[in-house]
């Protein structure tokens, strides 16, 4: 196994900065914290969200804090109304995996709600508007760079085209056919993963002489992605997508699917287990294999790639995540302000003039050899 961390992996994890202060903290003494955190998910069904969970869970736990954790389960009014009842029952630290991303009006209602309780709130994982995280002193944002994760992917897509084109191309027309799962319309990291993706691919063949690639349904379409309509990610739009695909689009009619990119590591096993069913990605050393390349990391995903039924993946840093988060926790714990110490020389990226704190991105591939 070939693994490039690209400083995303999590040895190179940035631990809580300092926050200048001598205290000890509920972890070092076994106290129980005083910090209320009210932790919202977007949906817990999301299997890269799960694991940050996981993470932050026991991240909290061994500094005192017992997290009072929210399903959104997708639906933005209800995380609204939790958000709000959590207040309403003392909260004092709240962090947030916002719902609805294609707007800013619902992160700004929670920093509202926030502000006018006077206590901080931590945004994450799900981009929100900047201006939202400058309307209040006491909230900062913390993801991952966007644009980082498609140019990642579709570095890893064209290198890989380009070393195994002819086949790849299974009906030997020059050009490489693809399907793209999106995720979510709206989502900045579904934008530009689905921009990226296929621009720097199309770059790298081209630049190696070959045709850029060609969407299955016809170049002419007014969208080249499928989107998953529930906004969830899932595996099983991509298996009804793939299904339904599948049926028309084979080796037989001479158009089979050559690639599958997709946007997280859900859709991409969605996408393989339907491969499976036509005979393909079986991992058995005879079967032939669609390139298939995802985003996130999830130990399915990776445990698919070292067995050979799925190509590369870009890793999206759970643990990383949940201990910067928790890094701003500790500020507010130990009295602080809740960016102290976050910034270049405590081994965090931060953007400039806005409290938002990048968790690098990295890869996973299997050995080109």
């Amino acid at each position: 196994m070939s693994i490039a961390a690209c400083s995303g992996g999590t040895s190179s994890t940035p631990a809580p900065a300092e926050t200048g202060t001598t205290e000890t903290t509920p972890a070092e003494t076994g106290a129980v914290s005083d910090l209320n955190v009210a932790v919202f998910y977007y949906n817990y069904s999301d299997v890269y969200i799960s694991s940050v969970r996981n993470n932050m869970d026991t991240m909290l736990e061994a500094m005192g804090i017992t997290p009072d954790n929210y399903d959104g389960a997708g639906n933005q009014s209800q995380q609204t109304d939790q958000i709000n009842t959590a207040i309403a029952n003392g909260a004092n630290l709240l962090i947030v995996n916002i719902v609805e991303t294609s707007s800013p009006d619902a992160a700004q209602n929670a920093v509202d709600a926030a502000k006018a309780a006077g206590i901080p709130i931590i945004f994450f994982n799900r981009e929100v508007d900047s201006a939202v995280v400058n309307s209040y002193e006491n909230c900062a944002f913390v993801g991952t760079d966007a644009p980082e994760a498609g140019h990642m992917q579709g570095k890893m897509i064209g290198d890989y085209l380009v070393a195994n084109f002819d086949t790849v191309d299974l009906n030997g027309d020059g050009k490489i056919s693809y399907v793209m799962f999106k995720g979510q319309e709206g989502n900045a990291e579904a934008e530009y993963r689905t921009q990226y993706a296929v621009e720097d691919a199309d770059a790298i063949l081209t630049e190696a002489g070959k045709e850029p690639l060609s969407y299955y349904a016809g170049d002419d379409v007014a969208t080249k992605y499928l989107v998953d309509q529930n906004g969830t990610w899932s595996s099983a739009a991509a298996v009804a997508y793939m299904d339904t695909i599948l049926a028309e689009y084979s080796e037989a009619n001479g158009n089979m699917i050559e690639l599958v990119i997709a946007n997280n590591d859900d859709m991409a096993m969605g996408a393989i287990s339907s491969l499976q069913t036509a005979g393909y990605n079986l991992g058995d050393g005879t079967s032939t294999t669609i390139p298939v390349f995802g985003v996130d990391a999830i130990d399915s995903a990776k445990q698919a790639i070292d067995e050979g039924k799925m190509t590369g993946t870009v890793m999206q840093d759970a643990e990383g995540m949940a201990s910067t988060i928790t890094a701003l926790v500790g500020n507010i714990q130990n009295g602080g302000a809740l960016m102290d110490g976050i910034d270049e020389a405590g081994g965090y990226i931060v953007d400039t003039d806005v409290a938002k704190i990048r968790v690098p991105y990295g890869l996973y591939t299997a050995d080109a050899e």
